[in-house]
């Protein structure tokens, strides 16, 4: 249908400050569907309070508030502004929550606002976890044994019907902030109290625990005519128990059959049918027990999150651009995919690549802290890798951590002389370095059953990373190697080195599997035979990103990098992109006229750079 004329102003609200579990990719969401209503013609008023964003640019927005995010502040903006509609679902966990608080004083009603995406009722449901679990089993979709408990002394009776371990979730949360396993009635009083103070609503399920099951994520779409699209979907590499946010994450999904997958993507859609999310973009995520394939939906997120912008970044899928544009009437079948610009968002994305998305924590900054990981998110930032493998693709995303880690192959000298017993130890505990101890075990040549059982990490996957380490790279195919995780740092032969750089070559990222052609030059280097890229005659000016956000370093730079590009677009040069961050707007597919998804090593650039003639 086409959008809504009755509609002529629209106030978009933020995420505020970066914290943990809420960074820039709220930046990135929030000026894509700014940018995409402002198009259409709708008046965009904007309120954050966050000065180091894009989306807080005066240009950005007709109307811009910087001001605290609190209900008092909105109703004094929503009564100068009158908007007609409220969009709540791109600026997180806090605007969602401040939509709700605005509903619930009937500020809405009050000036007669429409609520676009998804209704008050919709994210109560979703929200709220025992209203979602029982929408959800009233269709037939499994959900665990719960309780839902709003004092300490009904979750300690809860406990006793369930049994140990427990997991501990509370409502309208952030980051899976507050939310806790539980092994025995010890830790349970003072977890459930933690569960509580995170909750706005002081409500928790305690449900039995899935720890160590596979963990996976569907980001879908849907319009208001009931068409809907899975966009991506993302496995976890680490199992149940580490928050998403903190996992390693694989797309496309690597480890299910295609029945099993075409079911949990029916109940993905059936789920944001039966909430009654109308338009827009959600994260769906389920648990599958590796033993014997029962599936289990865990929750569902009412709004765009960092999982949303991953997706996008994974497929060139705009998934804010459209969640904004669908809220307001259009359906999938009437937008076009801007990447080939000849398919309509309708198409589902397809993948011919493997992308690898790696957290980037900041606990050496903070030496008393804790640094195993559980269902709280912990991570300050990601990086993202596009390549032809699972194992390549590894390699290229440790590189893009810039800690020092060249790849897969790249022992940590940690646990090079660790004893067995200790190595054990450190793939069984999750931790930001399990990976490396992980590495070194298939390097030592355990069995895989062994490290699989120890770590929960599905088999397919470490089977993947050991052909790396069984390979014999004499008598194998330079291309092979590098896709199998080999890095010119593994290699001592110069003339392999020298091969392995003539093999070398960008390809696109088209959603679409090169069954269209793509107009936009999305790039990341792989190895093969045909190139997709194209260099121009143009005056060029490359732009290096500022790579994962940590302590000190964060969506400044990439606000620094946006204007950067645009002004060396103004004045007709070439902008060229290089980033490794799917978090930014600096990585959107429209902001530079090339994009290249690589680590920023001196390796690569340099690389990149000759290949482009911009140095010699």
């Amino acid at each position: 249908m086409p959008k809504n004329k009755n509609i002529k102003s629209i106030l978009i609200i933020g995420s505020g400050p970066i914290v943990i579990g809420q960074a820039c990719e709220f930046d990135y969401s929030g000026s894509q569907a700014a940018k995409a209503l402002k198009s259409e013609g709708y008046r965009v008023i904007l309120v954050n309070s966050n000065p180091a964003t894009i989306m807080t640019d005066p240009v950005m927005a007709d109307a811009t508030y910087i001001e605290p995010l609190t209900c008092d502040y909105l109703e004094k903006i929503i009564e100068i502004e009158k908007p007609d509609a409220v969009l709540p679902t791109l600026g997180g966990q806090t605007a969602l929550n401040l939509a709700m608080e605005l509903e619930s004083k009937n500020i809405f009603n009050k000036f007669n606002i429409k609520l676009l995406g998804a209704s008050a009722d919709s994210i109560e449901i979703a929200e709220n976890r025992w209203l979602f679990k029982n929408a959800m089993e009233e269709v037939g979709i499994k959900t665990l044994q719960a309780k839902y408990v709003k004092k300490i002394e009904d979750g300690i009776l809860a406990s006793k019907e369930i049994g140990f371990p427990l997991m501990l979730r509370p409502s309208f949360i952030l980051g899976g902030g507050g939310t806790s396993l539980v092994n025995n009635e010890e830790e349970l009083e003072k977890k459930l109290q933690e569960a509580f103070i995170a909750s706005p609503t002081q409500e928790v399920l305690i449900e039995e625990s899935v720890y160590g099951w596979k963990e996976y994520e569907l980001e879908v779409m849907r319009d208001s005519d009931g068409n809907g699209v899975i966009v991506c979907g993302i496995e976890n590499f680490d199992p149940m128990g580490v928050h998403t946010g903190d996992s390693i994450t694989v797309a496309p999904i690597q480890t299910l059959s295609d029945k099993e997958y075409q079911i949990m993507r029916d109940e993905a859609l059936l789920c944001l049918d039966t909430i009654g999310i109308a338009t827009g973009g959600s994260n769906v995520q389920f648990a599958v027990n590796p033993k014997n394939g029962e599936r289990r939906i865990i929750e569902m997120n009412p709004r765009v999150s960092r999982s949303s912008a991953l997706a996008s970044k994974a497929t060139g899928f705009p998934i804010a651009k459209f969640a904004a544009l669908l809220a307001v009437g259009f359906s999938l079948t009437e937008l076009n995919n801007d990447i080939t610009g000849t398919t309509p968002a309708s198409f589902e994305p397809v993948q011919d690549y493997v992308v690898v998305k790696i957290p980037r924590f900041d606990f050496p900054k903070f030496p008393s802290t804790d640094d195993i990981l559980g269902t709280s998110m912990q991570s300050v930032g990601e990086v993202m890798s596009i390549a032809s493998t699972f194992t390549e693709s590894l390699t290229k995303a440790i590189r893009s951590l810039e800690i020092g880690k060249t790849g897969i192959r790249n022992i940590d000298n940690r646990f090079i002389n660790l004893p067995k017993v200790e190595l054990q130890e450190e793939i069984k505990t999750p931790r930001p370095r399990r990976i490396f101890a992980i590495l070194e075990a298939i390097r030592r040549n355990w069995p895989i059953e062994d490290i699989s059982k120890l770590s929960k990490v599905d088999i397919w996957f470490l089977n993947e990373i050991e052909k790396s380490f069984n390979v014999t790279p004499e008598s194998t195919p330079s291309s092979i190697l590098k896709m199998l995780g080999w890095t010119n740092e593994d290699l001592d032969s110069l003339e392999i080195k020298e091969e392995l750089e003539k093999n070398r070559v960008y390809k696109l990222v088209d959603t679409c599997s090169a069954e269209f052609l793509s107009k936009t030059p999305y790039l990341y280097s792989t190895f093969g035979v045909s190139n997709d890229d194209l260099t121009t005659k143009n005056k060029k000016v490359v732009v290096i990103g500022s790579g994962p956000n940590r302590i000190g370093q964060g969506i400044e730079f990439d606000y620094c990098c946006v204007h950067g590009i645009q002004s060396l677009k103004e004045n007709n040069y070439e902008a060229i992109m290089i980033n490794s961050n799917p978090e930014t707007v600096s990585t959107d597919y429209d902001t530079a006229d090339k994009l290249y998804f690589e680590p920023l090593s001196w390796v690569e650039v340099k690389r990149f750079l000759i290949e482009s003639s911009l140095i010699q």
